[in-house]
């Protein structure tokens, strides 16, 4: 019976093997999680040392210099060098307002809300390997909606549109940021339905803007300006702007940091101040002040925010209204 033992050594030289190749991918199953975290841990230091979360790291009063390390090109960069503005109603986020405004001119107040959407996107950054000095190239959008919530629709008043690019710098305490962008403003069908007498134009243009910042862990001063062109209508082209925050320290986030690790609370306040060459250089006052709820070393940003402008009218073709508005405020950053 030399056929059956043959078939039995076979089965035996299959069942053999498939044990073997069990004990791999049983060892293999075993190994996977030390190799993965082994790999994650490589990740992480490698992240930590090329992309250092920098838009809220605290810095000194010197320029790290000292520090060892070198600069790295990186691709797509996590965060950006120069931090947002806090109370500058266009800067690109996401954010939400209720707004009692009222229209100085012809003394009438409405309830109004604001919501922006956008963000910054990093191209490519020249990196130090240690701190956040360095230069980065991005993109940016953003729409910023207005809407009268005392029509019977909400109707939408107006939607500027931003898309630019903005380059910016960092050397210990000092960043700046460079932006050339678009905008254009449209109003809603609603509100001209509503509003058949409205004089609508074409508003749109272009504009070179430079803003230089010293920060610690405290304050921040802000200044610079821009240059308006490509316009339509014509107009003034001259922009200048100036503004300063204030940060407390973070501490542990009351009842909400019992149930999300790591989660901390800190008093903020900024004031955003500008002045443009075609309202012959009025000046345009926002103050936000509140708290911001954020995780250590992280560029994400929650903020409850009470708010008072007043000058003119930052939004689109109301830009000659004189008002004044108060408002609560919910900013996001991500």
């Amino acid at each position: 019976m030399v056929f059956p033992k043959l078939i039995w050594s076979a089965q035996r030289g299959k069942a053999v093997q498939l044990c073997r190749a069990k004990f791999v991918v049983v060892v293999f199953i075993l190994l996977l999680p030390s190799v993965a975290a082994g790999q994650e841990r490589a990740g992480l230091s490698s992240s930590s040392i090329l992309h250092p979360a920098c838009s809220y790291r605290e810095t000194s009063g010197s320029s790290s210099s000292s520090e060892n390390g070198i600069f790295h090109s990186v691709a797509l960069p996590d965060d950006d060098l120069f931090r947002p503005l806090l109370a500058d109603p266009k800067e690109p986020r996401f954010s939400g307002s209720f707004q009692r405004v009222r229209f100085r001119d012809i003394d009438d107040s409405v309830n109004a809300s604001a919501v922006g959407f956008g963000g910054t996107f990093g191209l490519w950054g020249l990196r130090h390997e240690r701190n956040c000095n360095g230069l980065q190239v991005n993109l940016f959008g953003a729409v910023f909606s207005q809407f009268n919530l005392d029509a019977p629709s909400s109707d939408l008043i107006n939607s500027d549109f931003q898309f630019g690019l903005p380059v910016t710098f960092r050397h210990g305490p000092f960043s700046a940021r460079l932006r050339i962008f678009h905008q254009s403003s449209h109003v809603g069908d609603e509100f001209l339905l509503n509003n058949p007498g409205f004089d609508r134009v074409n508003l749109s243009f272009e504009i070179v803007e430079a803003v230089v910042s010293l920060q610690n862990r405290w304050g921040r001063l802000y200044g610079g300006g821009g240059y308006i062109y490509n316009r339509n209508p014509k107009f003034k082209q001259g922009v200048v702007k100036w503004g300063s925050e204030l940060r407390g320290s973070p501490i542990g986030s009351p009842v909400l940091g019992y149930l999300m690790e790591g989660l901390q609370v800190a008093p903020v306040f900024g004031a955003d101040i500008n002045s443009v060459e075609e309202l012959d250089w009025k000046i345009n006052m926002n103050f936000l002040g509140g708290l911001e709820w954020s995780r250590r070393s992280s560029n994400r940003r929650l903020r409850l925010l009470l708010g008072y402008y007043r000058g003119r009218n930052p939004f689109g073709q109301f830009f000659d209204q004189r008002i004044e508005s108060y408002s609560i405020n919910l900013q996001i950053e991500l």
